[in-house]
């Protein structure tokens, strides 16, 4: 919901591209760090497609057409957990990010301190995934 246009287009295109990576259907970019939420479920695909399902639900909100048959299988995929803090450190690369692309955007969520989280996420409390590759992370 924090997303600009362009954001949303690009977490579309990721969350598919993610979802061929997670069925073994190419053969790049299957190191990226976000995947690893999704390869510790028990069922990935399920868990990637649910995530898309949300992506897509947004995107319906605010009047685009993105490709739902693109989307697999769903069906009874329970919540997953997010920390807080690595819910608080996306915030702020979003943040970052819209300040500089989309000063209207940045606007719009700066005054945001606790995000809400996509609908398959569960919040927990605890600090930045220790996958997440930060700046803060390569300074120490």
């Amino acid at each position: 919901m924090y997303l600009d246009a362009k954001g949303l287009v690009a977490l579309w295109r990721e969350a598919l591209l993610a979802q061929k990576v997670l069925g073994g259907a190419t053969k790049g970019y299957r190191n990226h760090p976000q995947l690893h939420r999704f390869r510790q479920q028990q069922q990935p695909l399920v868990a990637i497609a649910a995530y898309l399902h949300g992506v897509h639900r947004e995107a319906e909100a605010r009047g685009y057409q993105f490709d739902m048959s693109k989307i697999g299988e769903c069906a009874g995929h329970q919540t997953m957990a997010v920390t807080s803090g690595q819910l608080e450190y996306e915030l702020c690369h979003l943040k970052a990010k819209l300040r500089t692309r989309n000063v209207a955007a940045y606007q719009r969520i700066e005054p945001v301190k606790t995000p809400q989280a996509h609908p398959l996420f569960k919040v927990i409390h605890g600090p930045v995934e220790p996958w997440e590759v930060s700046a803060e992370k390569r300074e120490l």
